[in-house]
């Protein structure tokens, strides 16, 4: 079965000792806090786990859920659409902040930070568990022995799992116990002596058996932040400062937030800027750069260029939404079921029982701007099935009084099916599929944006 991907160029400019950024990565959507891994079971492919900006918003408190990107390639990328939402976390009510993932004993968990019910005032990490790196993910609870935390992260060394957190400009790191659930107290160790100007959002990772921690940071206490990183001979310290890695560079936000991470034999700096809003804050873009070290192990400054940047078109990606998500996923589930006798199913299973007229699979699509799509759906089907598909409001082929009919042709392997042109607008698009005449089975559908359509 073929995956629907579309074809785009990486740039990257090489200017002596220090590396120039390309176009922001991902265009379609508002998103910041980029966090990249390479799972174990599977090397082939890049994740990118991401926090997720509201359009038009104007506090962070819009933060509302998390979306997950792959791509094999760094040319090709899939938005892969919400993971998770504060209305999965029975403990939170706001800010869905910064996020992590792992790959733990056969099982893929999100690290989280939100606001609690209790005091709103207060953040608390949580964990959450999927089955597939794609997820979408289930809340678990919160983790035991942090009074609270900011920005955590996962980091996962010698079969040992550990979380660093932020909270009130100081930085902390303990093993977690096997279950991940809580920590060991004996292994908490605040870690901020070395990292100067520290902020939030650590990040560990390991280079030629040393650790380096970077994060953001303030320049004199001032905003904006850049990127900082330290280096040490163990997790827990003590680190030595190195300085920026990231400086202040034009188009980039009030914040910053970054992940580094080994694919291909490549290392690549991810973060975040405002290329796409021009807004300095609240609606973010990813971005990414190749990262190289020096000889003796210190990396080389990345300096994104925002004039070179603005003179190539941003990055496109395919949008793909699991049928089978339902809920979960932002969308729903209606009189039908999920099952997976169906071969060549993608995902974990694919929607079926479309036995009464009204039963429908509804999914989220959420853009940062209006954009024409055109919407593809991977299905199976006894006979050529009539379908009516439903745009928020609007029927598609038609208006409601003069609609026509959607038919997809009988097929007995999943077959990729054009189905229309669609607008989609800035922010939650909730696309509904109905059968009218016998049941199917749905695997998928995709976007693409009109524009990389040949």
């Amino acid at each position: 079965m073929k995956s629907i991907l579309l074809i785009t160029m990486l740039c990257f400019i090489f200017v002596a000792d220090e590396i120039k950024a390309q176009v922001p990565l991902i265009s379609h959507i508002f998103a910041a806090d980029p966090s990249a891994h390479v799972w174990s079971n599977d090397e082939n492919t890049l994740w990118i786990y991401a926090s997720h900006d509201e359009s038009g918003t104007n506090h962070h408190a819009t933060m509302f859920d998390y979306h997950v990107f792959s791509t094999k390639d760094m040319v090709n990328y899939i938005d892969h659409g919400r993971i998770l939402s504060i209305d999965d976390v029975d403990w939170a009510i706001s800010h869905a902040w910064a996020i992590d993932a792992a790959y733990w004993k056969g099982k893929y968990y999100l690290i989280f930070c939100m606001r609690i019910r209790k005091n709103s005032e207060k953040f608390k990490i949580g964990i959450a568990v999927s089955n597939r790196p794609e997820g979408p993910f289930s809340n678990v609870g919160i983790v035991a022995g942090i009074d609270e935390g900011m920005d955590p992260s996962l980091f996962i060394d010698d079969e040992h799992p550990y979380l660093i957190w932020a909270h009130d400009r100081h930085c902390y790191i303990a093993e977690l116990n096997d279950d991940l659930l809580s920590i060991k107290n004996e292994t908490l160790t605040d870690i901020t002596a070395g990292l100067v100007q520290l902020q939030e959002g650590p990040w560990l990772h390991k280079y030629n058996s040393k650790y380096y921690l970077s994060y953001p940071g303030l320049r004199d206490n001032e905003w904006p932040e850049v990127m900082y990183y330290s280096i040490s001979d163990s997790p827990f310290g003590p680190y030595k400062s190195m300085g920026q890695y990231i400086p202040y560079f034009d188009g980039q936000s009030g914040s910053n937030h970054g992940s580094i991470v080994e694919f291909k034999n490549k290392w690549y700096a991810f973060y975040h800027s405002a290329h796409l809003s021009g807004d300095n804050e609240y609606t973010r873009n990813l971005m990414v750069s190749e990262l190289e070290y020096n000889l003796d192990g210190t990396i080389k400054t990345i300096k994104p260029g925002a004039g070179e940047t603005n003179k190539q078109s941003p990055i496109k990606c395919v949008i793909k939404i699991e049928a089978e998500n339902g809920k979960s996923a932002g969308g729903k589930l209606d009189g039908i079921f999920v099952d997976t006798v169906q071969v060549e199913y993608s995902g974990s299973g694919y929607v079926t029982g479309f036995d009464q007229s009204e039963d429908f699979v509804e999914v989220l699509v959420q853009l940062a701007n209006d954009a024409e799509y055109l919407l593809k759906i991977a299905y199976t089907a006894e006979k050529d099935t009539k379908i009516a598909v439903l745009n928020n409001k609007f029927m598609l082929n038609g208006g409601y009084g003069d609609w026509k009919d959607i038919i997809l042709p009988k097929t007995d392997m999943i077959k990729i099916l054009d189905i229309s042109k669609i607008q989609l607008n800035s922010g939650d698009n909730k696309i509904r599929v109905m059968s009218k005449n016998g049941d199917l089975n749905i695997d998928y559908f995709l976007f693409i944006p009109i524009n990389s359509v040949k």
